[in-house]
């Protein structure tokens, strides 16, 4: 680590010294990019330029909760109808609609939420509809044919 600044020594002084220092000991020897020309020097940028770059080469997302909770939605419901039985399909939907309220209930950034929890027993239905029964099975909460 560097000395203090000395007094009576301006900063830019100071930092000069440094700098022409640790280039004379090598310290900037074989840094990344060393050799080549800027990237995009000519191009215009706005603000916010460089915190899109670093996200771009770090492959980094950021989602507001309030639009990836749609994303959740729609997998989820996906999930639903390909579950093996109706008590999955019920619980995949009930940990949906806590996650939902949640969203509509906290989020402080990102646009305003436009979805609400979805109704469990319309999506049962959809799975019922999709879903084979096998010999012997029958709908929860059903009764056999009375004779």
């Amino acid at each position: 680590m560097t000395d203090r600044k000395p007094p009576g020594v301006s900063w830019e002084s100071w930092i000069d010294r440094q700098i022409l220092d640790g280039a004379r000991d090598g310290a900037f020897d074989g840094l990344a990019g060393h050799g080549k020309p800027f990237r995009d020097l000519d191009r215009r940028r706005d603000d916010d330029w460089w915190i899109r770059a670093k996200l771009a080469r770090e492959d980094l997302a950021v989602t507001p909760p309030t639009i990836a909770i749609r994303h959740d939605r729609d997998a989820s419901v996906e999930r639903a109808l390909v579950a093996p039985d109706e008590a999955t399909v019920r619980k995949i939907i009930e940990d949906l609609n806590g996650r939902i309220r949640a969203v509509n209930r906290s989020a402080t950034w990102g646009p305003p939420s436009s979805i609400g929890p979805l109704e469990t027993e319309s999506i049962v239905e959809r799975w019922r509809a999709v879903t084979p029964l096998g010999p012997g099975d029958e709908p929860e909460g059903s009764s056999p044919p009375k004779r």
